[in-house]
Formats: structure tokens, sequence, C-alpha cells
């Protein structure tokens, strides 16, 4: 999605800028450059986001799908109802972690 950028809605481009900013607290790198949001889909004032998490057996699930809910109610204006949608397909790995995710995580100088 960062390719689209141009062609995205600005209340869509203000969610991707939030979503980069929740830290998945077990890994402490955000979950976009973690590479655990799909996508985004912005409906008048109904924000879905479609991500999974490393595992399915996640204890941290309750956590990180609250702080994606409250930093979009928080950062975005007009945005009413947050749908986090949590998928198993594709299934998360390490491989799906961007460049930018694996500098933080010290896999890249």
């Amino acid at each position: 999605m960062e390719g689209r950028m141009d062609t995205v809605s600005e209340t869509e481009a203000a969610v991707w800028e939030v979503l980069h900013n929740v830290i998945d607290p077990e890994v402490g790198i955000n979950i976009v450059d973690l590479g655990l949001v799909y996508g985004v889909v912005v409906d008048g004032e109904d924000v879905e986001v479609r991500m999974t998490l490393t595992t399915p057996g996640c204890p941290l699930h309750d956590t990180i799908a609250e702080a994606v809910d409250t930093s979009i109610h928080y950062f975005v204006s007009d945005v009413d109802t947050v749908t986090i949608d949590l998928v198993w397909e594709p299934r998360w790995t390490p491989a799906m972690i961007t460049e930018a995710g694996q500098q933080a995580l010290g896999w890249r100088p």
C-alpha cells in the first residue's frame, strides 16, 4: 500500500500513519513494518483494518487490537467505527517484515 498513497483518501492515509505508531509490545516495532496489517478500508466514517498477528495464540491480541482502535479514534478525525478484521490467511511469516522493520530489528545495516 505504501506505493499507493497518492490514490488513497486523506482518512486512509491518516489511518496508515497512525498504524505506523502502534507498536507490537513483544517485538518492539510498529505493526505495519512488522507486516501485520494487510489492508485498510475507509467507508465514510467507518474504518476497517484487516490484519493478523505473529501467531494465532498471541497473548497480546486484545492489547494490540485496543491500541489500533484507540489510536485511530484519537488521532484521525471523523472516524465513528473501527472494525478490526483479524485473519489468519495469509499466515504471517518473518518475510513480511518491511526493510524498515528489519533495520529496526537489527537484521540489516
